[in-house]
């Protein structure tokens, strides 16, 4: 059976796998987790360390861009299909649909 982990502990002791105070095997003795848990964290937290330093905003920024854009294209794509059910409409009726 998987433990699951909460993302502070892991961050907890990845930093302490970094500090250098205790050795890994120290660590998974500690906590009672695989050495290689504790190295994977590490790595982890390495290597994603620059995004704690992005502008938060800038995602947040994206995030909305990206929704606006879909809602965009939605309201293109309906405007389309509106026009061409109206013109079907008056070829089948020979008149304008009343809305």
């Amino acid at each position: 059976m998987k433990k699951h982990h909460s993302n502070e502990f892991k961050a907890k002791v990845a930093l302490e796998a970094i500090s250098g105070h205790n050795t890994i095997q120290e660590l998974s003795k500690k906590y009672n987790i695989h050495t290689n848990m504790i190295g994977l964290w590490k790595k982890q937290l390495i290597d994603d360390a620059h995004e704690l330093f992005d502008k938060k905003g800038n995602d947040k920024e994206e995030k909305y861009q990206k929704k606006e854009d879909v809602y965009l294209r939605e309201i293109g794509q309906l405007q389309i299909e509106k026009e061409f059910l109206k013109k079907k409409y008056k070829q089948l009726y020979g008149k304008e649909p009343e809305l």
